[in-house]
């Protein structure tokens, strides 16, 4: 059941996305901020603390490879930045205790490390020329901010999605 589930789940996490963007209101606090939903990172990343790290770091590289394909114009930022950061988090997650709260402080860094990671590249290949400042204020702060309402919202209910996907594991 939970081969053909978690895929489901992503992908619908991924649609709703776009889809959060789409009917979200730009201007709805008139200081032209950036809110940008990174729910299917978070999704991955609470795969790879509750459920199978394996898996987290497969979904990662394939939906990072989707999500490039898909929503940006160079190939490969996602799709490493992706599976690597739930590598490396989920190695993080070995030394903290795994309760809910834990596990969503950091997966809230992680998401901030992934912004400011393909910030940083971005400004690298001169495809942006925004000053650290200006994103942190216009797009970094909104972007978390969004996503701690998002873990608050799922972290329970994706926990024990993956928490019964890991016995799953464990009994096959």
């Amino acid at each position: 059941m939970s081969r053909f589930l978690l895929p489901i789940l992503f992908a619908f996490l991924f649609i709703a996305e776009s889809l959060f963007v789409q009917l979200f209101p730009a201007d709805l606090f008139n200081n032209g901020s950036i809110f940008v939903p990174h729910f299917l990172w978070a999704a991955i990343f609470f795969l790879a603390i509750y459920g199978s790290t394996k898996s987290g770091i497969l979904y990662g590289f394939v939906f990072g490879l989707l999500f490039d394909i898909v929503y940006t114009e160079i190939i490969g930022i996602y799709m490493f930045m992706f599976p690597v950061l739930t590598y490396l988090f989920s190695r993080v997650m070995k030394a903290l205790q795994t309760n809910i709260v834990i596990v969503s402080l950091v997966s809230l860094l992680g998401i901030a490390v992934l912004e400011i990671g393909v910030y940083e590249i971005l400004y690298l290949i001169h495809r942006t020329n925004m000053e650290f400042s200006a994103f942190a204020t216009l797009r970094l702060y909104p972007t978390l901010l969004l996503n701690l309402v998002f873990i608050i919202i799922a972290a329970y209910p994706l926990r024990r999605r993956f928490e019964r996907y890991a016995d799953e594991l464990r009994n096959d």
